[in-house]
């Protein structure tokens, strides 16, 4: 098969999908790979390097569209690019369908085959790691004076306290954020809904942290002798309610602030809402809010060095083994699956969006066989299937 490594065109993306290393493996196994002209180049990988693990350099998106069984991606499709997409191709990448109705209508009109990739993680994504650290960071440099913010050490100094933190989930996100801030001296306190996980973290950080179960009449009590907040938590996209509404924020001192890790639209912060890169910040009731989508793309190389080795296995998978044998073999492959020819695959997004869905192990033929387990991606479910196929 014929492998197409897509250039990433969001604002503020520079991240690759599969850097040179990952080129000599596929190569490796037998296939052809594509890159497209500078796919790596902002995340250190010249076209030089892949053209010497056995790539075909490539100058434009619609010869990688044209020529490639199957194309990948880090984010999500442009519209752009929905023309592109050809019968049965199959496609990869960080799609969020459930939150991009355009982009399923694109998906299930041009038949292609299509994964999301942020469902087929066994062990947790890179992303969701670099998301939690790098975002840490970033929150760390809003409450700088110089970008708005009331101007909090992290870890304080002789006769200044250190900084009072509020984590919003305990998940690999939350986690990784947890690790950056404890490390740098923030008085922690973390909230989720699962209280056996936050007991395994008051264990693991010796009683050094605060933990709390999760809800908005906790928060509220929480908020005015908060710093920062950051939110970690995967809301589902169905809900009208917020953990956090405007009107909580006048709880908390102006200049604190908020970083919007999870970004989801509709989302548990209410006034969230997507920025990019290069103006990263707003202020609302007086707290500063840094909500950038995608803020692995700020650590290109790194983040891409760890995703693309963690989703080489899949993609081998496909090219060598056929879709419906990697999705037999590995159940989490499975659950991502999004579409296929035509048909939605994808049980959150058939929730949030009304649309009918088959599942894949259905549309596949492979219901009968030992399949490979996975829990749903998501606490979202929907029974509204296809009557007929």
């Amino acid at each position: 098969m014929i492998y197409g490594i897509l250039k990433d065109v969001k604002e503020g993306e520079y991240r690759v999908i599969s850097t040179p290393a990952e080129v000599e493996s596929i190569v490796a196994a037998g296939h052809e790979v594509w890159a497209q002209h500078n796919c790596g180049a902002a995340a250190g990988f010249p076209d030089e390097k892949y053209a010497a693990a056995g790539a075909k350099i490539v100058y434009s998106p619609e010869q990688i569209w044209a020529g490639c069984d199957m194309v990948a991606k880090v984010k999500e499709l442009t519209r752009e690019e929905y023309p592109l997409i050809r019968k049965d191709q199959i496609i990869l990448g960080c799609m969020h369908p459930a939150g991009h109705p355009e982009e399923v209508d694109a998906i299930l009109k041009s038949g292609c085959i299509a994964f999301t990739a942020e469902d087929a993680h066994r062990y947790g994504s890179p992303n969701c790691e670099a998301a939690g650290k790098q975002g840490a960071l970033f929150g760390l440099e809003s409450m700088l004076t110089i970008h708005g913010g009331k101007g909090k050490f992290v870890g304080g100094f002789a006769g200044a306290p250190r900084m009072n933190v509020l984590i919003l989930g305990a998940g690999l996100v939350g986690r990784s954020a947890l690790e950056v801030l404890f490390a740098l001296g923030a008085c922690c306190t973390v909230m989720d809904i699962n209280v056996g996980l936050l007991r395994t973290l008051l264990s693991q950080y010796r009683g050094k942290i605060n933990t709390a179960l999760c809800n908005k009449e906790r928060i509220a009590e929480l908020l005015p002798q908060t710093d920062m907040v950051l939110n970690c938590v995967r809301w589902d996209k169905r809900r009208t309610d917020f953990l956090i509404d405007k009107e909580m924020l006048k709880l908390m001192d102006p200049g604190s602030v908020l970083v919007d890790i999870s970004n989801d639209n509709p989302g548990a912060i209410e006034s969230s809402h997507e920025t990019h890169h290069d103006n990263p910040r707003y202020v609302v009731n007086g707290v500063v809010h840094y909500c950038v989508s995608n803020i692995p793309g700020a650590i290109a190389h790194s983040a891409s060095v760890a995703y693309a080795a963690q989703m080489l296995p899949m993609i081998i998978s496909i090219l060598s083994h056929g879709v419906t044998e990697c999705c037999a073999r590995d159940g989490f492959y499975r659950r991502s699956l999004v579409a296929y020819k035509g048909y939605l695959t994808h049980e959150e997004t058939s929730a949030v969006q009304s649309r009918p869905w088959i599942r894949p192990e259905d549309i596949l033929g492979i219901a009968t066989r030992p399949l490979d387990p996975a829990p749903p991606a998501t606490a979202t479910r929907s029974d509204y299937f296809y009557k007929s196929l």
